[in-house]
């Protein structure tokens, strides 16, 4: 996270809110025998923010390590970008790069046993209510037994969130003017996304 308060003192729901949004991130579990394992993985997050769901292929080095809950990381990336000196319209600026990024951090476990259809068929509906007016797909359309089947090769993991971390380097930092010139920058070098969280900073919140 980055260490300059400006940028992270944020309201607690718009992180959950974000993180839930992007429904998806890096999880990283410090286990491994010389670095962290690291898998990229879809998630549900509860409303309060207080639970994450998700699955992993049952060969998964997290899979493995998982013989008791473990603490882990969460990383949730969302728009980023490179921040041109010129676009701020004032002498004397630096290069910087602006990005947002959601960190839970919890104790994560195997969750297996009754409810992961339930879990799969929850995040899927999830993401196939995003596709709207397309008719979402269900589990439902599979041929009887190979959702089962294919199951196996799965496991259901939780993580029980425990402290929610972020970073809105959104050039907050500068004056309203200046912001809203790099905000024009960025969109017309093709980043409309990270351009109206330039315009929107979040405001100050409780941390």
């Amino acid at each position: 996270m980055h260490p300059n308060r400006a940028f992270r003192d944020v309201e607690t729901a718009r992180n959950i809110a974000f993180a839930r949004e992007q429904g998806f991130g890096i999880l990283t579990v410090a286990n491994g025998a010389e670095v962290p394992f690291v898998s990229h993985v879809p998630f549900l997050l509860s409303e309060d923010g207080q639970l994450a769901e998700l699955h992993l292929a049952r060969p998964n080095p997290i899979v493995g390590a998982l013989a008791a809950p473990l603490r882990a990381r969460l990383v949730v990336a969302g728009p980023h970008g490179y921040i041109s000196p010129d676009w701020y319209g004032v002498e004397d600026q630096v290069p910087t790069w602006n990005y947002v990024a959601v960190h839970l951090t919890g104790t994560l476990e195997l969750a297996e046993g009754e409810g992961f259809r339930d879990l799969l068929d929850r995040q899927s509906a999830e993401f196939e209510e995003r596709l709207l007016p397309k008719t979402p797909w269900r589990s439902e359309k599979m041929t009887e037994g190979l959702m089962e089947r294919m199951m196996r090769a799965i496991v259901p993991v939780r993580m029980a969130v425990d402290d929610i971390d972020a970073t809105w380097k959104l050039s907050q930092n500068k004056p309203d003017a200046v912001r809203l010139a790099a905000a024009e920058g960025v969109e017309a070098a093709g980043d409309p996304v990270l351009a109206t969280h330039m315009r929107n900073p979040p405001p100050r919140g409780d941390g």
